[in-house]
């Protein structure tokens, strides 16, 4: 049997616990602010259970936004992700609970894409169940 270590990183440190990373979007659809980027900018530095916010904000981009918080993820290697992003027409809050790996653009993004129907990460299953219970998170 072979056991293949990692060397490793300063982040390792049992004494120093890994970063919640918040991610919010940048403008697009003509507005000049994103309210998700404004909520991740002020968390960020923070401290929430013992651990330290890390905010960073993500081009609304199809395509390189998922590779700007795969990179963030190797950077930082979070305790826990919190992405946040703006759905104009609801009046609240909502958590999503399944994740359907299919963008389905209402507008155009920051580059002008509008794709239709077409996956999100290729070659994996269309829904996705969050790996967090967000029952406890809603209201009552």
């Amino acid at each position: 049997m072979v056991v293949a270590r990692r060397t490793p990183r300063p982040s390792d440190k049992p004494d120093k616990p890994r970063p919640v990373l918040v991610t919010g979007f940048d403008p697009f659809g003509g507005d000049a602010l994103n309210p998700s980027w404004l909520v991740a900018q002020a968390l960020h530095r923070r401290q929430i259970g013992g651990h330290r916010v890390v905010a960073a904000q993500l081009p609304t981009v199809f395509g390189d936004s998922l590779k700007r918080l795969n990179a963030l993820l190797a950077a930082h290697r979070p305790a826990l992700v919190i992405c946040l992003g703006l759905a104009a027409t609801r009046a609240a809050i909502s958590l999503e609970r399944i994740a359907i790996n299919v963008n389905d653009a209402r507008i155009a993004d920051n580059a002008g894409a509008q794709p239709i129907d077409t996956p999100v990460v290729a070659g994996r299953p269309p829904p996705t169940s969050a790996r967090c219970p967000s029952r406890p998170c809603r209201p009552r």
